[in-house]
């Protein structure tokens, strides 16, 4: 099994080599890019089975021993988010296929889109599966330097204005997190984790705090946890729908597993439980309150985003094994529910026009199947029972029950008033772009659903289904179909959940898995 760890990487690098080969021949760069992530996506449910009976799988690449070479490490909680990172990648992959065939690539231009998003996914694999800082820190520089393509395709003014503050944002925390890692370096002679986890407990606790501190700010930023999550809404919305989509559901999830690793391996002495559990409740009130100040789908469900960041840090904070176990359910469905609204909300653009909610309506009844894709996602991400993100939820609030502060029962309180006003906001974006006929917005007029209306002459009148290309709304079907399985099998995936946060109620699990013949 050794053997396929390297593969989860270097396929994806030797498969945006061979897209960008054939950067003239547009089916044949489709192909490349969805045979890859099709055979990563199995590659890491295999793994994924493995480790979950066997126990961790640890490559010396190179045949150089840890700490002296680079080290891959596949354990649960590695191949869980490899596994939904694979599956994301390659829906998001079909919906852009089915768009560049309708648009004729004006969005994402092939010859550079399927090499560029390849380089992402190995950076976000190589990530999970990093056993040292170090190539950490090299997996974040291959998916941030690609997303900076991405972010900018078509060179329009607008994305290149997000496309700076994106970049400058990145390279900040970039910046601090090479810092760090020179840092912990000194001051342990290892960027290893496993030996990190071992030799940092030998150092002074004020040395540990600022070491675990630096890390964290680093992470913080990558994870748009308040108050560094500023530049993030006005950076996604911009971008093409498939691009939006992935770094929504996948980029800022890298920080918060990054964070995970922090705090449950290396660090595990360091006490910020409390800092911690005050910037989630920062980041649930005040990413929520920015969603509903917002009048574009996009913008709305990027401030989301950053509010539910807070559930994930909430249950890093309490760090109990059934609060890492709800944590990690929740990040898989949160990535899985972003990324699928995104796509829907693509569509809704593709049928109304705009994504602007006071200038768009009528959605319902020019494409029924869009509205249902996008009701379905809301109503999850709200959290309505019996949906996944209801389940992950009450994990949360159970951990934090048990835990019993007075600040665990004020997450608590922010965590539901969170979900009802992400509710509200998903229920009026319902309301006015799907409910609301085409005819009540004043001075709205979108040739898409112009064209649909059997009496053209009557803006109030009747409208046609519109049809959307298939590959789009088959991609966007098949996520829905899973965000409905996270529900159907949230006991096996519970069951999963809390077996790999039992990984983490000691860092020894780690460090046995990376040294298993001795400490060193």
């Amino acid at each position: 099994m050794s053997a396929l760890v390297p593969l989860l990487v270097l396929l994806p690098l030797l498969g945006a080599a061979t897209a960008l080969v054939l950067g003239a021949h547009r089916r044949a760069q489709v192909l490349v890019s969805a045979l890859t992530l099709t055979v990563v996506t199995v590659l890491s449910a295999i793994l994924l089975v493995y480790v979950d009976q066997v126990g961790p799988v640890v490559v010396d690449v190179g045949g150089w021993d840890a700490p002296f070479g680079i080290v891959l490490v596949a354990d649960r909680l590695a191949m869980i988010m490899v596994l939904i990172a694979a599956l994301m990648l390659l829906g998001v992959l079909l919906f852009a296929a089915g768009q560049g065939i309708a648009d004729g690539d004006r969005e994402t231009p092939v010859s550079i889109f399927h090499p560029t998003y390849l380089v992402l996914a190995a950076g976000l694999f190589d990530a999970f599966i990093a056993g040292d800082l170090f190539n950490l820190y090299v997996g974040f520089e291959m998916l941030l330097s690609a997303s900076y393509v991405l972010l900018t395709l078509a060179g329009t003014g607008a994305r290149i204005r997000a496309g700076v503050t994106y970049i400058i944002v990145s390279l900040t925390s970039s910046i601090i997190f090479l810092a760090s890692i020179a840092f912990i370096y000194a001051a342990t002679g290892t960027v290893t984790m496993a030996l990190i986890a071992e030799r940092v407990r030998d150092l002074p606790a004020d040395v540990q705090l600022i070491l675990c501190i630096s890390l964290l700010v680093a992470f913080c930023i990558k994870a748009a946890v308040f108050p560094m999550s500023f530049w993030l809404p006005d950076s996604y919305p911009t971008a093409p729908a498939p691009v939006t989509a992935v770094f929504a559901g996948l980029l800022t999830k890298v920080g918060v597993y990054a964070i995970i690793r922090t705090d449950t391996v290396m660090f595990t002495d360091v006490d910020i439980d409390i800092p911690l559990m005050v910037v989630a409740l920062l980041t649930l009130l005040i990413g929520i309150l920015g969603a509903l100040a917002q009048a574009d789908i996009k913008r709305l469900l990027s401030f989301t985003l950053v509010s539910h960041i807070g559930y994930m840090i909430f249950g890093i904070a309490i760090g109990s094994q059934a609060a890492l176990a709800a944590t990690i359910f929740y990040i898989v469905h949160h990535i899985i529910v972003q990324t699928t609204l995104f796509l829907a909300t693509g569509l809704v653009e593709r049928v109304g026009g705009t994504t602007s909610i006071n200038r768009v309506g009528g959605i319902l009844k020019a494409s029924p199947l869009v509205s249902v894709l996008f009701f379905i996602g809301a109503m999850n991400l709200g959290g309505i029972p019996p949906f996944s993100g209801f389940l992950g939820k009450v994990g949360l609030f159970e951990a934090g029950v048990a835990l019993g502060t007075p600040l665990s029962y004020m997450l608590i309180a922010a965590g539901a008033a969170t979900s009802l006003l992400t509710l509200y906001a998903l229920v009026r974006v319902w309301n006015m772009v799907f409910w609301r006929p085409s005819g009540d917005v004043e001075g709205y007029s979108s040739p898409l659903l112009d064209s649909l209306r059997e009496n053209p002459d009557d803006p109030g009148g009747t409208v046609r289904t519109k049809s959307v290309p298939r590959l789009m709304l088959a991609a966007t079907t098949g996520m829905v179909a899973l965000t409905v399985a996270l529900t159907i099998f949230a006991g096996p995936l519970f069951d999963l959940a809390s077996r790999t946060a039992a990984d983490f109620d000691s860092p020894s699990t780690y460090v046995e898995a990376v040294f298993p013949e001795a400490t060193p």
